[in-house]
């Protein structure tokens, strides 16, 4: 079992630490993160919190140079989401109030996004802060999300699954590519020296590429013996999850060729935008029809494919949207956190290169206590 030291070291302990770093990241731990760690979704009566928003929380921090939060965020879900044994379990899902008024996990199946995020965050803070600790657990997250959470798809390769149980028939497997951040595994190749990560990435673009038929992302996608089909459950929608797709693909450096393919192949996306000057809250992947505005998240998420695709005019009133809309109350977890991946990356205060390197700008760092 992993030991409290492993997790926090006395620089975390102090919860009161001032950090100017990042304005937008102090007010999103003002509104979401509790004193103890948890990144909580008021917007919900279970007052939920997700190994996702656990895991945004960790990279948030490490682009903002917050250690303290960061060491917060990681002892919570330590102990809440992987039953004090991260290194060994990967992290429920859900965790939160219970109908009969527990606080415990609501649903123990984790989610390989999450997981993702974490253990690349964990090897990329143990290289910017020079703590071996995060790498040996971030190791053995990364080891465990290959044991269990990827299958050999015959047909696609090796391709990450949304999670353990719940995604594979005898007919097909169910994926979502919002879950396939690219740099993450070129980063996770590179940090552990496991091939298997390209390999992912590799069947990732297909199945990216796949959703999008019309150049719209579906939220989830069905793959089987005779390639990609619609997600039935779903009924081939894009909306809340597929924001993210954008989001990933403009992160991509302009070195990456995959970046091309993927604004091309997603070029659509970015013409509705600037024809209805908004961006879709649903699509219907299969037939292009478009309903609903999204929420200010949405614009935030497409700033990085706007910027690479040099469309100005829709760049700023879309970063304009974003920023006006965002950190407004508790309720809007979701959006404000696209909001801090899209600002932050637009800002430069992080960037992905080729091999996944994180590179940050840490102007000024965070006070730490004495």
């Amino acid at each position: 079992m992993l030991s409290t030291s492993m997790l926090m070291p006395d620089s975390a302990l102090a919860a009161g630490v001032k950090c100017d770093a990042w304005p937008a990241w102090q007010r999103f731990k003002l509104l979401y993160m509790s004193q103890d760690g948890r990144v909580i979704d008021a917007s919900t009566d279970a007052q939920i919190s997700t190994s996702e928003g656990q895991a945004y929380g960790l990279f948030f921090a490490l682009v903002s140079n917050d250690r303290p939060a960061f060491d917060l965020l990681l002892r919570w879900t330590h102990d809440n989401l992987a039953g004090g044994r991260l290194d060994q379990q990967l992290p429920a899902w859900q965790w939160g109030r219970a109908p009969d008024g527990n606080w415990r996990v609501l649903d123990k199946n984790s989610a390989s996004d999450a997981d993702l995020w974490m253990a690349y965050t964990l090897g990329e803070a143990a290289r910017l802060w020079n703590e071996s600790r995060y790498a040996t657990l971030g190791a053995e997250l990364a080891r465990n999300i290959l044991r269990e959470e990827v299958a050999t798809v015959p047909g696609l390769g090796t391709a990450l699954l949304p999670g353990p149980q719940g995604f594979v028939t005898q007919e097909s497997w169910r994926l979502n590519p919002s879950y396939l951040t690219l740099p993450l595994f070129h980063g996770l190749a590179r940090q552990n020296k496991e091939p298997l990560w390209t390999e992912i990435a590799k069947s990732s673009e297909q199945v990216i590429l796949g959703a999008a038929p019309k150049g719209f992302a579906g939220d989830w996608i069905e793959f089987t013996r005779g390639g990609f089909m619609a997600d039935r459950r779903s009924r081939g929608v894009g909306s809340y999850d597929a924001i993210r797709v954008y989001l990933w693909a403009g992160m991509l450096p302009a070195s990456d060729p995959v970046r091309g393919k993927l604004m091309q192949a997603l070029k659509p996306m970015l013409e509705s935008v600037a024809k209805r000057g908004m961006p879709v809250e649903t699509v219907d992947t299969q037939t292009g029809e478009l309903g609903g505005d999204g929420p200010p998240g949405f614009s935030a998420a497409l700033l990085p494919m706007l910027a690479n695709a040099h469309m100005s005019a829709a760049l700023q009133a879309h970063r304009q949207r974003a920023a006006d809309a965002a950190f407004q109350n508790n309720h809007n977890y979701y959006s404000d956190a696209l909001t801090l991946f899209g600002l932050g990356w637009l800002e430069q205060r992080y960037k992905f290169n080729r091999t996944g390197l994180l590179n940050v700008r840490w102007t000024p760092a965070c006070d730490r206590p004495h």
